[in-house]
């Protein structure tokens, strides 16, 4: 589980931000404090994974907070969410460290994609020692978010990729071939592998090879539930 403190002046904001993260799997509110004093107390007899950091507080201001835990080498990530809009402020937080940043008022849909992502980079430092350039680049330095903002390839549809998601979505505890998904869905083997490479190359599917011991290789796919809210984009 990722320990997360809230750190928020604002009640009712505290108030919600707190119900977003119990929507989330995989994070535990550990603390919340309504100052940066507060909160640096909390950071020294607590291990704490994530702050969601309000920069607008009484006192210290949330950049302050920022700084300390970089002088004090804590390793400690920040989201900031505030309703500070202006570059400036913006650009301290981004290069003091801040991992995402959430302008109020927000959705909870922007909230969920930022600690997916979060959880996804987190999941997989924690699981690797080593790593090459295309994995540094996608899994670390987020080189492939460009995807997400284009709209669907030449010769694939809304409808059918929705009937192959939902057909997806009955399976995505376990490996599944390509051919069962044609047999959900009824459309031919060669359409529904042009929708299946598509969300691999996006991310959401993992590919994997079986070898039996006769006849050909067989391709599994894996659901990454990490990259689920990339789908959003062309459904």
């Amino acid at each position: 589980m990722i320990r997360v403190m809230i750190v928020e002046d604002d009640p009712m904001v505290a108030g919600l931000n707190k119900s977003y993260l119990a929507k989330v799997n995989g994070f535990q509110l550990d603390a919340m404090a309504s100052t940066v004093d507060e909160a640096i107390k909390i950071i020294e007899h607590q291990e704490i994974d994530l702050i969601l950091l309000d920069i607008f507080m009484p006192g210290k201001h949330g950049l302050e907070l920022l700084t300390y835990l970089r002088e004090k080498e804590k390793e400690t990530d920040v989201i900031i969410i505030s309703a500070a809009s202006d570059m400036d402020r913006i650009k301290k937080a981004l290069r003091y460290g801040a991992v995402d940043y959430l302008i109020k008022p927000f959705e909870f849909e922007r909230f969920n994609i930022a600690l997916a992502a979060y959880q996804e980079k987190t999941t997989f430092i924690q699981k690797q020692q080593v790593i090459n350039q295309e994995e540094l680049d996608n899994q670390i330095l987020r080189r492939e978010e460009k995807a997400i903002l284009e709209e669907l390839p030449k010769g694939l549809t809304k409808d059918t990729l929705k009937k192959i998601w939902e057909a997806i979505q009955e399976m995505r505890e376990v490996p599944f071939s390509t051919e069962e998904v044609v047999k959900h869905v009824g459309i031919s083997r060669v359409s529904t592998r042009k929708y299946l490479n598509f969300l691999k190359d996006i991310g959401i599917l993992e590919v994997k090879v079986i070898y039996g011991t006769v006849g050909r290789p067989v391709y599994t796919h894996e659901f990454n539930k990490y990259k689920e809210h990339l789908i959003k984009n062309f459904l």
